[in-house]
């Protein structure tokens, strides 16, 4: 089949996420036919280095040898059961490894598909474990300026992103926001943690006021990223939990985007020494390779549903629940991130990621906020050119590298196999299409 075949198929077949279809008139979409390491590949040959881990999801490159090796042992051996009523070995130990992870301050894991469907079942524990402690009125969220937890119509109303929100207001039940600790709102002679803890007064005064009705705070932990790679101190965090102890409110991590090492520990709660309620996990989790997401809940949210009665039950569910195969690609990511001590030879990546980003832009005229956690580098380009991210990421392309801004923010979130020579070629790509872009 040709090229210009497929992507006529695929325009007139499929619907892409987060695309207005028209724009590939102009914009071509991009067939890709196989992956390797950090590199994907096109049928004609050319390769482009994966700078997003396939929207942040592939920690350890593409067709890694050893989760393709243990998904094809869990093929020749149970590819699903059915969740409620049975179990299976691959779903049992990866809960048991992640609370081990986690201190088990986290003890129990409720298995889902994706992120959005992480959030729901986080606000609808929450509500509910409220509703069976006969807090009745204890129904409402607050989530930070800024923040994007999903798309699906509960994970709407705390989501803050206009574009994914607006569209679909008659049907969402808008939380509460409240100011983001975002280190970008610095006043002149601030630090971050000033930021954080300006950010944290605000909370403690609407808790205040409206405790009795709030079940949670759902946050990003120290990056919020569909906003731009907002970055914040650890310290908001500090002051979200003893926030939310003080005004009986539960706090969920959603770490669908910032866990797994991204963010330089497992865990980025890990950095402000606390523990939330309920923790979401995704994307990274599987390795990029299938749908898997979960909720981690303390075991005093898992008693309030330990009852009799079916109806104070936790009552959520869908047909993959805790696929073996899911969860087997899990556990070897696992292994990976242990055999390999990946969060201590991430620092070194970090470091030479940000040293090459620093050089090449931290004193290019339009670039602004140039700033990282752990394996996240950004900074904002400051344009007022409407197309500025689609042109960057067709320019971005033509140098072989593959990025994708969030509006007018650049940033770096590539798999934790990249070596120096791939991170010089990404943030050289990088440069030459900002070049492009703006001059």
């Amino acid at each position: 089949m040709t090229q210009s075949r497929l992507l006529d198929r695929s325009r007139r077949a499929v619907w892409h996420p987060c695309t207005q279809m028209k724009s590939h008139e102009a914009l071509p979409l991009v067939p890709i036919t196989r992956g390797e390491g950090v590199w994907l590949y096109d049928d004609t040959g050319r390769r482009f280095l994966d700078g997003v881990s396939a929207w942040w999801v592939n920690l350890f490159g593409h067709c890694n040898p050893r989760i393709n090796d243990a998904i094809c042992e869990q093929l020749e051996t149970l590819e699903h059961v059915m969740l409620a009523g049975f179990t299976h070995a691959p779903v049992v130990e990866l809960s048991e490894r992640l609370s081990a992870l986690t201190g088990h301050q986290l003890g129990h894991a409720f298995y889902a598909s994706d992120g959005a469907s992480a959030t729901e079942i986080a606000l609808k524990m929450s509500m509910h474990a409220w509703r069976n402690q006969g807090e009745t009125g204890k129904d409402r969220f607050i989530s930070l300026a800024g923040s994007y937890h999903g798309e699906t119509v509960g994970a709407l109303a705390v989501t803050d992103v206009a574009l994914f929100r607006d569209a679909y207001a008659p049907l969402v039940r808008a939380g509460t926001v409240v100011p983001s600790p975002d280190a970008r709102h610095a006043e002149p002679g601030e630090t971050d943690a000033d930021v954080a803890e300006r950010a944290a007064l605000a909370l403690e005064h609407y808790l205040a006021e409206h405790h009795d009705e709030i079940a949670a705070l759902i946050v990003e932990p120290l990056v919020q990223g569909a906003v731009g790679m907002a970055m914040y101190h650890p310290h908001y965090l500090r002051r979200a939990r003893e926030l939310c102890d003080t005004y009986r409110v539960h706090l969920i991590a959603d770490e669908i985007a910032v866990g797994c090492g991204r963010t330089g520990s497992f865990f980025a709660c890990e950095q402000a020494g606390i523990w939330p309620d309920m923790m979401c996990l995704s994307k990274g989790i599987s390795g990029g390779y299938l749908p898997l997401s979960l909720v981690l809940s303390t075991d005093a949210i898992y008693d309030c549903f330990y009852d009799d009665d079916v109806h104070r039950g936790f009552l959520h569910s869908h047909s993959y629940t805790g696929n073996p195969l899911a969860c087997r690609a899990a556990l070897a990511t696992l292994d990976i991130f242990k055999a390999d001590d990946v969060i201590h030879t991430n620092k070194a990546r970090a470091e030479l990621l940000g040293d090459a980003t620093r050089e090449a832009f931290a004193e290019h005229p339009a670039v602004r906020h140039l700033r990282q956690r752990g394996m996240i580098v950004a900074f904002d380009v400051d344009t007022v050119e409407r197309e500025f991210s689609q042109r960057f990421f067709a320019a971005g392309l033509d140098q072989g590298v593959l990025l994708r801004p969030i509006g007018n923010t650049v940033y770096f979130m590539p798999p934790y196999i990249v070596e120096a020579d791939d991170i010089a070629h990404l943030v050289g790509g990088a440069a030459a299409a900002l070049k492009h872009c703006i001059g």
